[in-house]
């Protein structure tokens, strides 16, 4: 194992009857990093966090956290992982406080390491003002963001968090994407699962894509772009001469075409940032005068909807 990996899956599968869940299903997450598990309804997503949860017995491959094997009755090492599930999983007759101080007292935590603990993780998902307040009174952003409170009372090293931003209005997804990046940049490993492409463009440094229970790709998200063909365009506003700028920008290392249209010039390119300079000095020293430049950098909803033939929101 490597040992800046907290999570290693390999070979992951799980059979209900005649019908496969997951096959062969394995991937990594480093502490500090935020590994997206992305797929439509019923590619997986679940079986393989119960799997990496050892809520779920797998019927072949391994899952090793910190170094150690986890099986569904391994306790010791579950007691690294915080899961955060879908379902609001918080009791409304008690407060924010009294919530996190019973979940604390479930891992045998007590007295001022407890309390120390709880004032941490409320100052961490921005309840510390309302922390004495019973949750029943809570919105639902608040709700979701104390569930992510009780996942962190254990201090994981693996968090996994199950679509924590579903149902709630922006400024309360944005507190909860905000506190996810906090928790990574404190050297969590976080696995997210989510039906929202933005979320995972601004959270996840990997992505892996799941559908009919296999892993289809995974890496960063220029990787997998660059896996599916995809390619960066860049649209160039000019006046003068137009072929001759086309026939410059063609010319630049990384470009792949480059045609006069009306106005200018459309440019295709793996990575049109890194040629844009040249793209510039080139169709400058033609003479033809550029009036707008117009980036379209392909995203994370293309290469899913190619791999997947779905939109991820229209996935689930």
């Amino acid at each position: 194992m490597d040992p800046t990996n907290v999570l290693e899956c390999v070979g992951l599968r799980k059979t209900f009857g005649d019908r496969v869940a997951v096959d062969d299903v394995s991937f990594t997450i480093a502490g500090g990093e935020t590994y997206g598990l992305l797929g439509p309804n019923g590619a997986g997503k679940t079986t393989t966090i119960s799997m990496v949860c050892g809520l779920l017995a797998r019927d072949a491959g391994t899952v090793t956290v910190n170094g150690r094997t986890l099986d569904t009755g391994t306790v010791e090492v579950k007691a690294a992982i915080g899961f955060v599930p879908q379902e609001i999983a918080i009791y409304p007759d008690l407060t924010a406080r009294e919530n996190l101080r019973f979940f604390g007292t479930l891992y045998d935590l007590s007295g001022r390491e407890l309390d120390a603990r709880i004032d941490r993780i409320l100052e961490s998902i921005g309840l510390t003002d309302r922390s004495n307040e019973r949750t029943d009174a809570f919105s639902g952003g608040m709700k979701r963001r104390l569930n992510i409170g009780l996942g962190m009372v254990n201090d994981p090293t693996l968090l996994v968090l199950d679509e924590p931003t579903v149902g709630v209005d922006p400024q309360s997804r944005n507190a909860i994407l905000d506190s996810v990046e906090t928790l990574a940049q404190e050297g969590m490993a976080v696995l997210y699962t989510t039906h929202y492409m933005e979320e995972a463009e601004r959270l996840c440094d990997r992505v892996g894509i799941l559908d009919d229970g296999g892993l289809k790709a995974e890496g960063a998200q220029r990787e997998l772009i660059s896996l599916v063909g995809e390619r960066d365009r860049l649209h160039v506003g000019t006046q003068g001469n137009i072929a001759a700028a086309a026939a410059a920008a063609a010319g630049v290392a990384g470009v792949e075409d480059a045609v006069g249209v009306d106005g200018g010039i459309d440019v295709i390119a793996r990575d049109v940032r890194a040629s844009l300079a040249e793209i510039v000095r080139a169709v400058d020293e033609t003479g033809a005068g550029i009036t707008s430049m117009e980036v379209h950098e392909p995203n994370l909803e293309a290469v899913f909807l190619h791999l997947t033939g779905k939109a991820l929101r229209d996935a689930g």
